[in-house]
């Protein structure tokens, strides 16, 4: 299914004059305006294949409709959210989910629709139809060399299939470790998976990076063996400068102080970028933004803060994907709220009079530095997210163009009611 530009203009053509007031406002009120609004313009955040379906939990799934069947319906699903937000401009694939079959139909099919292709995904949690050995006690981290060739095999091919369509990144995570006290060696597991990861390694092309993502707990419940970001950061910092720690927001403990960890991350040149989602109790993968957008605004100004003082491309020199996946949600709309949350999140740290936080931290003020930052966070940035997508192209509001345009019984239509995006 396609967007018509005219379709979109029709649309902003409804909300057009509310939409200016609002951002008259904005330009009278904010500082640097369309400076702001060039920017947010410019941020691009990855659409991960396998949050374009309904996920589920151990207790079940309850599947939707139109759900896209193979590798190029997924692009076009991610297309179609890149020509309503202007802001999906690139999609991450999951192997063996993502099968590149033939490489030059899927590149002509992401370049039509203005899409690239990010970091690409190993999964070694999962056993497959055709591997041999099982991934029950570990993967890269197992007891038997045999598993763990088989793990790292497969590694090496997936970033074969990301050569085939242009990604330039590999994202290691692994469920290995522990669901009771004594059932593995720590020391030996965290030996073996170094010794695997190296090899995986030494598989990258000159130009790629190694994304290792750490996690707390689960399906592994007593222990990981990446189980948070110094695990993550001692792996990469043994392997190399093409090794770096992705942070998923969902892969803490309760109340881990997730902004401090990307400042140092940053500070080490360690930071590889984000996965992106929120949660209440654990690994929820909820709509970015839903349940505690502060911590994700604190997070932003570690980040803007950080990217300005090593001068980096705020768009290109950090990964910014989603990975969230749920029941209860149309796919496409919870990719569209949490697309727009990120771009408010960015846009709130962009307006913090960072000489003020300065002054106000050196100054051992712990009240002025709460005002600059609530100041910030506390300001309807919504105009400029707005404005960045109609100057690029896209709807002043995205839920509502996609609601009225009946994308999902569309969808249905095409694919039938009875579909699966994803292996889960």
């Amino acid at each position: 299914m396609q967007v018509k530009k005219s379709l979109i203009s029709e649309h902003n053509d409804l909300d057009i004059a509310e939409h200016q007031r609002r951002y008259e406002w904005a330009l009278t009120h904010i500082a640097h305006c369309d400076s702001i609004v060039e920017k947010v313009a410019a941020f691009q955040i990855t659409i991960p294949s396998w949050a374009l379906g309904t996920g589920g939990t151990r207790f079940g799934r309850f599947a939707g409709a139109g759900e896209p069947r193979t590798l190029l319906e997924k692009i076009d699903d991610v297309g179609l959210l890149h020509a309503i937000s202007r802001s999906s401009g690139s999609i991450s694939l999951h192997f063996p989910w993502d099968s590149v079959d033939d490489a030059p139909a899927v590149r002509t099919r992401a370049i039509s629709l203005g899409l690239q292709f990010d970091a690409v995904n190993s999964n070694t949690f999962q056993d497959q139809p055709s591997q041999p050995l099982s991934y029950k006690f570990g993967s890269l981290s197992h007891v038997d060399k045999a598993v763990r060739n088989q793990a790292v095999e497969h590694n090496i091919e997936t970033i074969r299939q990301g050569e085939l369509v242009g990604s330039k990144a590999l994202t290691l995570w692994l469920s290995d470790g522990s669901c009771f006290p004594g059932q593995i060696n720590f020391r030996r597991s965290f030996e073996r998976t170094l010794e695997s990861m190296k090899q995986i390694y030494r598989a990258l092309p000159a130009d790629w990076n190694m994304y290792i993502e750490y996690k707390a707990f689960e399906p592994n419940m007593y222990s990981t063996t990446v189980g948070d970001w110094g695990y993550s950061h001692m792996f990469a910092s043994k392997l190399g400068k093409q090794a770096l720690t992705l942070v998923d927001l969902g892969h803490h403990l309760p109340s881990t102080n997730i902004e401090q960890i990307v400042a140092i991350l940053m500070m080490e040149g360690k930071l590889a970028g984000f996965h992106f989602n929120d949660s209440k109790y654990g690994d929820d993968d909820l709509t970015v933004g839903s349940i505690n957008p502060y911590q994700l605004f604190l997070v932003f100004c570690e980040l803007v803060r950080g990217m300005d003082e090593q001068k980096m491309n705020h768009a290109q020199d950090l990964g910014w994907m989603i990975d969230a996946s749920h029941n209860v949600k149309d796919p496409l709309e919870d990719l569209l709220q949490s697309v727009e949350a990120i771009q408010i999140a960015y846009a709130q740290a962009l307006i913090v009079d960072s000489q003020a936080l300065f002054q106000a931290q050196e100054a051992n003020d712990p009240v002025a530095a709460q005002e600059v930052l609530q100041a910030a966070f506390r300001t309807d940035v919504r105009p400029i997210v707005a404005e960045a997508r109609r100057r690029a192209g896209g709807a002043l509001r995205p839920i509502s163009l996609f609601r009225s345009m009946n994308v999902r019984a569309n969808l249905i239509a095409e694919r039938g009611s009875i579909t699966r995006s994803t292996g889960l």
